[in-house]
C-alpha cells in the first residue's frame, strides 16, 4: 500500500509567494505526494492576548502576541489561487489545514476539501470538528497533546457529524517543535489503531527523517513532515522542519520500506532463489564408501552446494545401503 506523503510547508512561507512557490517546487522534486499550507485568520482563531509557546518564542520576535506573529503568515483567496496553479504546473496536489470555519468555506470554495485536516490544537473544538465533517470526505485528524479519551470523542463527534470511521485516519502526533525522541512514543499510534478501529498515521515534529520511516514500517499510511528551504530563516517552524535534501531523502526512505514491506508470505523470493543450492547443503560421503555399505554417521556428513540429498533427510537415511561406490565429498544418491 503507497503511503500518503504530505509535504508540510506550513506557514514557513513567511508571507513570501515567491519563497511559497520555491516551498511547492521542493516539495514536487522530492516525490511527496500533496504540499501542505495553513489557512487562517490570525483575529479569528487567537485573542490578542494569547501568548506564543516557549519553541515560537526562541525563533520570532519575543515581544509580540500569537496572535501578531501569525497575522503576518495569513494567505489571501488570491495567494490560495496562486498557490494552487503553481502546484498544477509542479505536478503535486495542494493541501491546506483550515483553522476556522470561514477559512474552512474557502478551501471548499476553492475545491480544495477532497481532504481535510484537523489540526492537533482543533481536536476539542466540538464546533470546529462538526463544521468540517459535514462534508463526509476522509479526514486526517491530528492528536497532539491529547490521550486516547480525547481522540475517540473527537471520532465520534465527527461521525455523528457525517464523516464515517472508514473515511478517518488517526494521525498520532507530539506537538513540540522539534520533538525529543524519548516523547515520541510511535508504539502509540499502533494501539490507537487497534483500540479505536481506525486507520492511523504519523504527523512528525522530530529532527531528522527515521522515525516517519519508521512509523511506515509500523504501518502509517500517512506521513506528515514540515521541511524548509533553509532551517536559519526566521519564522515559528523552520528549526523543526527538513531542508529539501533531506525531505527527498524521506521519501526515498518511505518508498524503500513500503517495497521492503511486501504482502507478508514466508517464501523464497525471486533475488535469492539462484543463491538457494550455493548456500544450502547436501549429504556428501565423509570418507570413501563401497557399494552396499551402511550409510552411518561416521561416513556422512552435510557440505555445500545444496543440490543433492537434502541433510533434513538424514534420519532417514541412517542405515540405508550405498547404491554405489561413493569417494569422500561425493554427493550421495539413494
Amino acid at each position: 500500500m503507497k503511503t500518503l506523503i504530505i509535504a508540510e510547508a506550513g506557514v514557513n512561507h513567511n508571507g513570501d509567494m515567491a519563497l511559497a512557490k520555491e516551498l511547492i517546487a521542493v516539495a514536487a522534486d522530492a516525490g511527496a505526494d500533496l504540499v501542505k499550507f495553513q489557512t487562517f485568520t490570525a483575529s479569528k482563531i487567537t485573542s490578542r492576548s494569547a501568548p506564543k509557546a516557549e519553541y515560537q518564542k526562541g525563533t520570532t520576535d519575543p515581544e509580540e502576541s500569537q496572535q501578531e506573529m501569525i497575522r503576518k503568515l495569513e494567505l489571501t483567496r488570491e495567494n490560495h489561487l496562486e498557490l494552487i496553479a503553481e502546484c498544477k504546473k509542479r505536478g503535486i496536489g495542494f493541501f491546506s489545514t483550515a483553522f476556522d470555519n470561514d477559512s474552512f468555506d474557502l478551501l471548499e470554495e476553492l475545491g480544495c476539501c477532497d481532504l481535510v485536516k484537523v489540526p492537533s490544537g482543533e481536536l476539542t473544538n466540538l464546533p470546529y470538528l462538526r463544521y468540517v465533517s459535514r462534508l463526509g470526505t476522509p479526514l486526517l485528524l491530528s492528536t497532539g497533546m491529547a490521550n486516547l479519551g480525547d481522540i475517540e470523542a473527537a471520532i465520534d463527534a465527527v461521525e455523528q457529524a457525517g464523516t464515517p470511521r472508514s473515511q478517518i485516519t488517526v494521525l498520532h502526533c507530539t506537538t513540540e517543535y522539534p520533538t525529543p525522541m524519548d516523547d515520541v512514543n510511535l508504539m502509540a499510534m499502533v494501539n490507537i489503531g487497534k483500540a479505536l478501529g481506525v486507520t492511523v498515521g504519523y504527523s512528525d515534529h522530530t529532527p531528522g527523517i527515521e522515525v516517519p520511516i519508521a512509523a511506515v514500517a509500523l504501518g502509517a499510511t500517512v506521513i506528515e513532515k514540515h521541511f524548509t528551504l533553509d532551517r536559519s530563516l526566521p519564522g515559528p517552524d523552520h528549526r523543526a522542519s527538513l531542508e529539501p535534501a533531506e525531505l527527498k531523502a524521506m521519501v526515498a526512505g518511505i518508498r524503500n520500506i513500503e517495497r521492503a514491506l511486501g504482502d507478508g508470505i514466508k517464501r523464497p523470493s525471486p533475488s535469492e532463489l539462484k543463491n538457494k543450492p550455493i548456500a544450502r547443503k547436501s549429504l556428501v560421503a565423509a570418507c570413501d564408501i563401497k557399494a552396499g555399505e551402511a550409510f552411518s554417521p561416521e561416513n556422512l556428513t552435510a557440505k555445500r552446494p545444496g543440490t543433492g540429498v537434502s541433510p533434513m533427510l538424514w534420519d532417514e537415511v541412517m542405515g540405508r545401503r550405498a547404491p554405489r561406490d561413493f569417494c569422500a565429498d561425493e554427493l550421495i544418491e539413494l
